[in-house]
């Protein structure tokens, strides 16, 4: 069974990977393998928090979904977009700037799954407006949005799976990741232009168009405006303190979406056709596959086998932690893999002495899986959503095409965080 479920998940990334069929056949067609076959069973698949379909992940998208398929209506994505546009003075640029640093941010406070989809809405709009290609500006917003995560307790699920496990609060995500995601932030922009050379040219009518424009008249039911920004500020609210409630983000998101539809009198076909259907499907067939390795014990072996290699030594299972983190986050979902890496290394940390070495082991661990999945387009859930998005507005981005930068970009921030691991628990320590 072990074989067969590996051979499944390898035959079904690289149909994903080579796009040889539609992403939705291939994880479909692989999680039904498992299950015919009986490598799960269907209370593995439909019931299991740990071999199962994180109903949590998928309900949490329904919701957000229907609340932006809502506030869509009012005009103020077409808002937003022209605010930015002008804000940068139509500099296709800037614009990408401006929108990564806000992803980022709000990243850090908000799921990024929910920031991506209440971001991407205004990137069509913008790069419309401008005339430029929005696939580099969805990359690159994404793959903010996944570093910005990494910054605090909320920002990712791996992070509350660790913080609930390590014993760490708010202000320890603030302290000792915060700091590095800064930079690692700064860095990111810096090298925007090298990343994504020749998308930056605007039809120069297009830009005097938009710097003519009245951001204010974009806005279409302001009535409906101010129930939205009630619903949404409530549910922001309940993420940001979510661990305080006893509230799930999933419970929260899915009862923002039925007040808010209650309240707006819209028809059901007005919010569901912003459903991404096709996302939610993919992300069930993703999940009972990575399920099916979980199960198996492949997860868990090979998270041994970098535990085993480190001999004691703390700064080598810090670094290892690290880069094995990194690589199977890129392609697998990493909040499987967190949960089941989180008991050895609080084994591991049962075995050091040093208090700050022992705690280089969560940080690098946290830092591998959420920077790792930037790696493929399939390496964190904002990947998926992102892509989902892109395809259903005409725009798809390819596997290799978001891969190739985000290899580079996970790289990139990998290098950074092993030194920053080494200089502040090791160094200075």
């Amino acid at each position: 069974m072990t074989a067969l479920a590996v051979a499944v998940f390898v035959v079904a990334y690289l149909l994903i990977a080579t796009e040889r069929v539609h992403r939705l056949m291939a994880a479909l067609g692989g999680a039904g393998v498992v299950l015919a076959v009986g490598v799960l069973e269907s209370d593995d698949a439909f019931y299991s928090r740990d071999t199962g379909i994180d109903w949590d992940v998928v309900f949490l998208l329904l919701g957000m979904m229907i609340i932006v398929g809502v506030l869509r209506r009012t005009g103020v994505f077409e808002y937003t977009a022209i605010w930015a546009a002008k804000r940068a003075n139509g500099s296709p640029q800037r614009v990408m700037v401006l929108l990564v640093v806000i992803t980022a941010v709000a990243s850090a406070f908000l799921d990024n799954v929910t920031t991506v989809l209440l971001i991407a809405p205004v990137t069509f709009l913008v790069c419309e407006r401008l005339g430029v290609d929005p696939v580099p500006f969805l990359i690159a917003e994404v793959l903010s949005s996944n570093i910005g995560g990494t910054a605090t307790l909320i920002g990712d699920p791996p992070n509350i799976v660790v913080a609930s496990r390590a014993g760490l609060s708010f202000n320890d995500f603030l302290v000792h990741l915060t700091p590095i995601v800064v930079i690692l932030l700064a860095v990111f922009v810096l090298v925007l232009p090298r990343l994504f050379g020749g998308s930056f040219t605007a039809e120069q009518d297009r830009v005097a168009d938009v710097m003519s424009l009245n951001e204010r008249e974009a806005i279409r039911d302001h009535r409906l405006l101010i129930k939205c920004g009630v619903v949404l500020v409530a549910v922001l609210a309940g993420f940001v303190g979510h661990s305080a409630f006893h509230v799930a983000p999933s419970v929260v998101a899915l009862l923002g979406a039925g007040v808010l539809v209650l309240i707006s009198g819209l028809e059901p076909r007005d919010y569901l056709d912003g459903v991404e259907w096709e996302t939610l499907l993919f992300f069930a067939g993703l999940f009972i596959m990575v399920g099916a390795l979980v199960k198996t014990g492949i997860i868990a072996r090979l998270a041994g086998l970098a535990a085993d290699a480190t001999g004691g030594n703390a700064l080598l299972a810090t670094m290892l932690i690290l880069v094995v983190s990194a690589v199977l986050s890129g392609f697998i979902d990493n909040i499987p893999y967190v949960a089941t890496m989180s008991p050895l290394v609080l084994e591991l940390t049962g075995t050091i002495a040093d208090p700050g070495h022992a705690d280089a082991l969560w940080w690098s661990l946290l830092l591998g899986a959420d920077l790792g999945g930037n790696m493929t387009a399939v390496g964190a859930s904002a990947n998926v959503v992102i892509i989902g998005l892109a395809a259903r507005a005409g725009t798809p981005i390819s596997f290799w095409r978001f891969t190739r930068t985000g290899a580079v970009v996970a790289a990139i921030t990998i290098a950074i965080a092993a030194p920053y691991l080494w200089l502040r628990y090791f160094v200075l320590g």
